[in-house]
């Protein structure tokens, strides 16, 4: 009986070890997408386009410009960014807002996926000096 209970163990075990390491690659790209997802949003056109909307609807109309003109606000497009340039900097940023300036929070306002689009967006129009 002990026998039978210490086989069928084991059998649960090594099965659980081999399926595990079947999917591993996957798995690794299944996290790297969850960690940053915007190389993924920056492949995908409609994602883009939606970012792109949001921004000028949002950003663009009370504060940024879409174009480098003086303003109180950072120009988006020139690649200086104030509060880290990493997409998950940038997300941040947009999320929380920054303290002691028109930059407020979007967390809540706006769905994290469309915060996303918008670094995105944001990331696939920059036009950084060489």
């Amino acid at each position: 009986m002990i026998k039978r209970q210490a086989t069928i163990v084991l059998f649960a075990v090594a099965t659980g070890l081999l399926l595990t390491g079947c999917d591993n690659k996957s798995q690794k790209n299944k996290t790297q997408a969850a960690i940053d997802p915007v190389p993924l949003l920056q492949k995908d056109a409609a994602a883009l386009e939606r970012g792109k909307a949001i921004c000028v609807g949002t950003c663009g109309a009370y504060c940024h410009k879409m174009t480098e003109v003086p303003s109180d606000a950072p120009y988006l497009f020139d690649c200086t960014w104030l509060h880290g340039d990493s997409d998950q900097e940038i997300f941040n940023t947009i999320s929380h807002g920054v303290s002691k300036t028109r930059m407020v929070p979007f967390a809540g306002a706006l769905p994290d996926e469309d915060i996303w689009k918008i670094v995105a967006y944001l990331k696939s129009e920059a036009k950084c000096p060489k």
